[in-house]
């Protein structure tokens, strides 16, 4: 077995030791400054709530976001962004835009919310070239099953792009995580190619049942399996490594950088101590990526 990474100046080499030249991370967070600035403070306050500090550790000015993911051998990764109420989304998809343009290796994302210009602002985003979606249920606080969304999940089917759905439960759940009402989505947009973040933490046999029903249905990573997230959300170990094996061509690696409470190093360590192998850890680390983006190999 490899050494798991300790560092994050061990991750390229680590990388290497696996045969490949980087990685792709599905989820990571970049977005513009002020908005960044927010999320932060959001989950500074956030502690109280959850009971134990949430420590940021990549609080850095963009400049240095971009310079960390590169020095640590991400080759691709997205810009997930997402708005909290009405009227953010399109501006927030004109920002994300140019910063793709402007950002080698920046997966070009965009983002929704339940409103009635949604279908149009969604169809122009995948105009100028959109390859991924995020879609925060838990923070938007909305019904993903919402009549307002139901154009927008179709566009995302009909063009096969990618959408990041944070629909879980962690940190705290709302009356519309769970993985009941995006069951709702995926019975009428079965193609839709949805990426359950976290694993769809803390409900992740429910998430994993739905992997089961809809073959266009992936799953990341992030904030799974680490000392921190088994401390709230734990995995349900050992049944769970199963369902990972079994969907192993469908996980793929997210880190939620910048805002994670352990380093990056800490997160990769924690996917290879699962112990599935060498060809799952390839797959999970960069060629199940590639299925969706061919171009980024």
């Amino acid at each position: 077995m490899i050494e798991p990474p300790e560092h994050d100046t061990d991750l390229p080499a680590y990388w290497a030791a696996l045969g490949l030249p980087g990685i792709v991370d599905v989820h990571v967070h970049l977005m513009p400054d002020r908005l960044q600035e927010k999320v932060w403070a959001y989950f500074d306050a956030a502690g109280p709530l959850l009971g134990r500090p949430w420590p940021v550790q990549y609080r850095h000015d963009m400049s240095g976001r971009l310079g960390r993911l590169r020095a640590m051998g991400v080759q691709a990764f997205t810009a997930l962004l997402y708005p909290h109420k009405p009227d953010m989304a399109a501006d927030l998809n004109t920002w994300a835009a140019d910063f793709a343009a402007q950002t080698p290796g920046c997966l070009h994302t965009a983002t929704f919310f339940p409103e009635p210009t949604a279908p149009t602002y969604v169809r122009e985003a995948l105009e100028s070239g959109a390859r991924v979606f995020k879609a925060h249920v838990q923070v938007g606080r909305y019904d993903p099953r919402e009549e307002l969304l139901d154009p927008v999940w179709g566009l995302l089917a009909e063009a096969g792009i990618p959408v990041v759905v944070h629909t879980g439960g962690g940190p705290t759940p709302t009356e519309f995580t769970g993985p009941g009402p995006f069951a709702g989505v995926l019975a009428r947009h079965p193609r839709l190619r949805a990426i359950i973040a976290h694993l769809g933490m803390p409900e992740f046999d429910g998430y994993f049942d739905l992997a089961d029903r809809y073959p266009a249905v992936r799953m990341d990573t992030s904030g799974v399996f680490t000392a921190f997230g088994e401390a709230g959300w734990p995995f349900p170990f050992p049944d769970g490594l199963e369902r990972l094996r079994d969907l192993g061509d469908r996980i793929l690696f997210g880190s939620d950088y910048p805002t994670m409470p352990n380093t990056y190093a800490v997160q990769a360590a924690a996917v290879a101590r699962l112990d599935l192998g060498e060809e799952w850890l390839r797959a999970v680390f960069r060629e199940n990526a590639l299925a969706l983006w061919p171009d980024l190999a």
